[in-house]
């Protein structure tokens, strides 16, 4: 069973923002969000590995130019580096930026709707009864990502959804909300509303993902573990 992915046609226009169609009647909204755009950069696209690269060839750059050259001259060498490592970090910081631009995740009663893309346009709608289990990855400052494990057969392409995935999942991926700022809280939501909408046993158990950046866990209500603010 694949999950439903729809393209957005560009004359198309939402009834909602992020959403394809109208809410059914008798469904909610019940959180709608973007991700934030730096912590997406840093996350998704690799921002701080980028940064710390220019610094350390620029750095290489200037000491090896001093035992040739003066220091003033030794640190001119190393100018076309940094200004090279700042217009890649411009580029990440755009690319970021497109992509929480065109990105709305929405909660409803029934489901998880993922408007994703900068280019091309799709969604992704995921009823409780798809997901099996989520996982919360909560960093300092309350910004973090919501894993969806889906049940069975129910999947979704890695490329296509990039980077609103869990990342390096390739094999099993999991759609993901990438960087939302009050994460705790969304996980909660997401929780309650799928207990209330999953009858069964399986109801799905919100679970912190260990982070060194994360804050420490504590146990909330109703039997799902989110970390604590």
């Amino acid at each position: 069973m694949a999950v439903l992915i729809e393209n957005k046609d560009d004359f198309a226009f939402d009834h909602a923002p992020g959403l394809p169609e109208a809410v059914p009647e008798g469904e909610t909204i019940l959180w709608q969000g973007r991700p934030r755009v730096v912590p997406l950069a840093r996350q998704a696209l690799w921002l701080d590995w980028v940064i710390g690269y220019f610094v350390l060839v620029t750095v290489w750059r200037v000491m090896a130019s001093t035992a040739d050259f003066p220091l003033a001259e030794a640190i001119g060498h190393g100018v076309p580096l940094l200004i090279l490592g700042v217009a890649a970090v411009a580029v990440i910081l755009f690319i970021a930026w497109l992509q929480a631009r065109g990105t709305v995740y929405t909660l409803t009663s029934h489901r998880v709707v993922m408007r994703i893309g900068a280019a091309l346009q799709l969604t992704l709608n995921l009823p409780y009864q798809w997901v099996e289990n989520a996982s919360l990855d909560q960093r300092r400052g309350g910004t973090g990502t919501i894993a969806l494990e889906l049940k069975g057969e129910s999947k979704v392409s890695y490329i296509m959804a990039w980077p609103h995935v869990r990342p390096w999942r390739m094999a099993r991926p999991e759609p993901a909300l990438r960087c939302i700022p009050d994460a705790a809280k969304v996980a909660q939501i997401l929780a309650t509303a799928a207990e209330a909408r999953v009858s069964d046993a399986s109801s799905i158990k919100v679970a912190p993902v260990p982070n060194a950046e994360a804050a420490p866990a504590a146990p909330a209500a109703d039997g799902a573990a989110v970390p604590a603010e």
